[in-house]
């Protein structure tokens, strides 16, 4: 039971990081509009200087570094997490086949972003990153071809986690239920064994 709850909270604790890390990327560019809009007094002379559309460019340049810096190291994170994950269902608790193949599936998809997906998001932002918006168009496209996956790889992993989530809370309260059953059966009157 310790061993399920155990693998119930490191499941929770990527799923809610995962989600937190969602939230820090569009906040990071976000910012960016919110600082535009309205800057602070010190900041206003050196906006007018550079022009709105330069000082927005390379605002979005810094906030796009930092989320590429902060992605990179979530998803070696994401690696060990969902390795540790899938060893200790397969080696720390009675999970079946179901649990164990989701989260062997988690790992690929992650190792998936991780060494395929964020490498071709990376290397097609840098080149994008002080264009104008029609200029590479080309490029553009397949930076949103690249972006998109990324997302629905996300979203899967997202999915797989509140199915195996849903598992392990499950055969949870099968379990309990069923250890306090045998104990009745076992407590009756007519299942006793005791010589008179």
């Amino acid at each position: 039971m310790h061993s399920r709850r155990l693998a119930s909270f490191l499941l929770g604790l990527w799923l809610g990081s995962g989600v937190f890390m969602a939230w820090v990327a569009s906040e990071n560019f976000a910012t960016v509009d919110r600082l535009l809009a309205q800057p602070a007094p010190a900041a206003t002379l050196r906006i007018k200087m550079l022009g709105k559309d330069e000082a927005r460019l390379l605002l979005r340049y810094e906030a796009s570094e930092q989320n590429r810096t902060y992605f990179e190291v979530w998803e070696t994170v994401q690696v060990v997490l969902g390795a540790v994950f899938f060893f200790f269902l397969l080696f720390g608790t009675t999970e079946g086949k179901i649990a164990l193949s989701l989260a062997l599936v988690l790992v690929v998809l992650v190792l998936v972003q991780r060494f395929v997906l964020t490498p071709e998001l990376q290397a097609i932002g840098k080149l994008l990153d002080f264009t104008g918006p029609f200029a590479m168009s080309g490029e553009r496209g397949k930076f949103r071809v690249v972006h998109t996956s990324y997302v629905i790889v996300e979203v899967g992993k997202w999915a797989i986690q509140l199915v195996l989530a849903a598992i392990l809370v499950a055969r949870g309260r099968g379990r309990s239920g069923n250890a306090g059953q045998q104990f009745n059966v076992v407590d009756k009157a007519d299942h006793r064994h005791i010589n008179r």
